[in-house]
C-alpha cells in the first residue's frame, strides 16, 4: 500500500511527466538531440527569473547569518547533494571564506559524492547525525535541495533545522510545496528531456540558484570590489597572478607595484588595495577594514 501511495505521488510530479517535445528523441541524430536539449535548456533561466524575489530573500537571509557568525548548510541527495557540495567547496578559494562557513551534506555521506548510495535519500533522520557533528545552531541557515519537493532526507533535515531555530531555504522544481521554510524557491522548468532525469533542467536551475545565493550573500558581506573578488586566497600560482591583475585593474598600477603592495600586505589583496588607494600603512588598512566590516570601498573612504 505504501508503495502504491508513493507511485501515485511520483506520477503527479511535474518533474516526472513525459516531455512531448522529446517523445521521439531516440530516433534523432546526434545534432538533433543536441538541439532539442539546448531548446529545453533555454527554459531554465526563465524559470529562475520568476523566482528572483525569493532568491533575493535567500541572499539576505544567508548574509545576515554570516554577519552573526552563522553558516550556510546545503542538504540534498544525489545530484542535489553534489550541487550543494560543489557550491560550498568553491567559496573558500573565491571569497576567502572559512571551509566551515558554507558546507554541503549529502545523503549517504562522502562516498555518495562519487557513487550512488541506494536508499540513503529515504532516511528522514539521516541528516541529523551530520547536523550534530557540525553543531548546527539557531544562527545557521539550512538550504534543502530537492527537485521533487519530497525527498525524505531533505524534509527531515528542514524539520530538524526549524526545531532548533535555524532559518531554512527550500529549493525545489515542483509547484505546491507543502513543506514549511523561511524561504521557498520553486524553479518550474517543466518535464525533463529524459523523464525524471532531474540532473538536467532541474539540476541546472538549482546550480544557478545556489550560485546566486552564495555569491549574493558574499557580495553583501563585502567580499568584492566592484565585480572583482578581493578576498580570494592566493593558494596557487594562478590565484597569485589573479590577485596581481585585480590589484592592477583596481588601481591602474603596473605589475611591479602590484607585486610590491601584495608583499607588504602579507598577500592579502583587500588590505593591499586599501593601503594603496587610501595611502595608509598595513596596520591602518586593517583597522579601517575592521571598522568598515570588511567593505573595501568604505575602508578607503574612511567611513
Amino acid at each position: 500500500m505504501k508503495s502504491k501511495v508513493l507511485f501515485d505521488e511520483l506520477s503527479k510530479l511535474l518533474t516526472e511527466q513525459l516531455n512531448p517535445n522529446a517523445s521521439r528523441i531516440d530516433e534523432l541524430s546526434p545534432l538533433e538531440i543536441a538541439r532539442l536539449i539546448n531548446e529545453e535548456d533555454k527554459k531554465v533561466a526563465l524559470a529562475v527569473e520568476k523566482e528572483l524575489p525569493q532568491i533575493a530573500k535567500a541572499m539576505e537571509l544567508v548574509a545576515d547569518a554570516f554577519r552573526k557568525g552563522g553558516r550556510l548548510i546545503y542538504v540534498g541527495a544525489g545530484t542535489s547533494g553534489r550541487l550543494g557540495i560543489l557550491d560550498a567547496s568553491e567559496c573558500p578559494p573565491t571569497f576567502g571564506a572559512k571551509p566551515s562557513q558554507v558546507q554541503g551534506i549529502i545523503a549517504g555521506g562522502k562516498k555518495a559524492v562519487f557513487k550512488s548510495v541506494e536508499g540513503a535519500e529515504d532516511d528522514e533522520r539521516g541528516a541529523i547525525k551530520d547536523f550534530k557533528r557540525i553543531r548546527l545552531n539557531a544562527r545557521d541557515v539550512v538550504c534543502g535541495i530537492s527537485a521533487s519537493k519530497r525527498t525524505p532526507f531533505v524534509i527531515g533535515a528542514l524539520r530538524y533545522a526549524r526545531k532548533i531555530g535555524a532559518k531554512t531555504i527550500f529549493l525545489a522544481s515542483n509547484p505546491d510545496v507543502k513543506e514549511k521554510a523561511t524561504v521557498v524557491i520553486r524553479t518550474l522548468v517543466g518535464p525533463e528531456v529524459i523523464m525524471g532525469s532531474t540532473r538536467m533542467k532541474a539540476g541546472t536551475s538549482h546550480k544557478m540558484v545556489l550560485n546566486m545565493i552564495s555569491t549574493g550573500a558574499m557580495i553583501l558581506c563585502g567580499k568584492t570590489f566592484g565585480n572583482m573578488m578581493i578576498d580570494l586566497h592566493p593558494t596557487n600560482q594562478k590565484l597569485i597572478e589573479r590577485a596581481k591583475r585585480i590589484f592592477m585593474l583596481a588601481t591602474g598600477d603596473d605589475y611591479e607595484s602590484a607585486e610590491a603592495h601584495l608583499k607588504k600586505a602579507g598577500g592579502k589583496l583587500k588590505t593591499a588595495l586599501v593601503m594603496r588607494l587610501a595611502g595608509v600603512s598595513r596596520k591602518e588598512a586593517e583597522a579601517r577594514l575592521k571598522k568598515a566590516n570588511g567593505f573595501a570601498k568604505r575602508a578607503i573612504a574612511g567611513d
